[in-house]
């Protein structure tokens, strides 16, 4: 599957009425927040697109929250807005079409990039419309959204994402399309698929805690490095399937947004025998490298 390399950047800005201290920047009221959506790509040769609508993104400031139990229920998802003590901010509210399967390999959509009060977010809302899949032969099937237009899909950010006083905090939103757009019928060719079930799965991953794995899938013919289009790269934690990516037409690939910590990696490509890291080591704010070379097989 092609994909393109396409990266751009929308800025929504949001001013609230609160003052701000003009003497240490640590005593400000105001912070910032930036949000980035990315994808932990679909691995289908037969699916163009993947796209959504992002309409509106807000958060929950824990330090501000009221009415913590009505918010978990989702009693007063519908009243947030005319209700002077919700602890939910108003990020972005502006239309921003995402073709998902261009946020591979450390490319990013920029949602947010706005003004906010000072606290720990917890918890963030993306309401979505407008879900569509293309095939590459042109058929498309537009998806029903279950509840992220009316009251937008939850997501928690664990650790919170604290903003502070005249500082920036940094979210990234990773959308996993191979498990939000399940194929109905038979997915191995066009005649097959009858359609698509959405069922939104987004991880939210801070910035400052978490790292980055990047490298290059390759093999040798003839003492030269040829690289490898295609490879499944799994990423595993304590023996469990954290995310899942695909090296490009160079052969490189790029997972952002894990959480600090060991990870074995494993690499399986049909025609080349398996090769697997263990013990890879992601630290907070960096890029760990790691490549794979494949050989093939007899």
């Amino acid at each position: 599957m092609k994909i393109k390399n396409l990266f751009i950047a929308l800025f929504a800005s949001l001013f609230f009425f609160m003052s701000c201290s003009d003497g240490d920047d640590s005593q400000n009221e105001m912070g910032k927040i930036t949000v980035q959506l990315t994808d932990a790509p679909f691995p289908h040769d037969l699916v163009a697109e993947a796209n959504v609508v992002v309409f509106k993104v807000d958060a929950r400031n824990k330090d501000g929250m009221m009415e913590m139990e009505d918010e978990m229920e989702g009693e007063s998802d519908s009243n947030d807005e005319e209700n002077d003590n919700s602890p939910f901010v108003t990020l972005m509210e502006e239309e921003i079409k995402v073709n998902l399967l261009e946020l591979i390999n450390g490319n990013t959509e920029t949602l947010v990039n706005t003004a906010v009060p000072v606290g720990t977010y917890d918890l963030i809302r993306v309401y979505v419309k407008g879900v569509s899949i293309v095939l590459t032969d042109g058929t498309t099937f537009d998806l029903k959204v279950p509840s992220g237009e009316q009251t937008g899909i939850k997501v928690f950010i664990k650790p919170g994402l604290v903003v502070s006083g005249g500082l920036s905090a940094d979210l990234i939103l990773d959308f996993d399309v191979s498990k939000s757009f399940i194929p109905k019928g038979n997915g191995k060719d066009f005649s097959g698929i009858t359609g698509f079930n959405f069922k939104p799965v987004i991880k939210a991953c801070n910035k400052s805690t978490s790292g980055t794995l990047s490298g290059l899938i390759y093999t040798t013919q003839e003492e030269t490095q040829v690289a490898l289009e295609g490879a499944p790269v799994e990423i595993y934690a304590a023996d469990t399937l954290n995310t899942t990516t695909y090296s490009d037409e160079m052969g490189a690939y790029k997972v952002l947004g894990l959480t600090a910590g060991t990870y074995d990696v494993v690499v399986a490509l049909d025609g080349y025998e398996m090769n697997t890291a263990e013990g890879i080591q992601i630290s907070a704010a960096n890029t760990t490298t790691q490549d794979f070379e494949m050989i093939a097989i007899p």
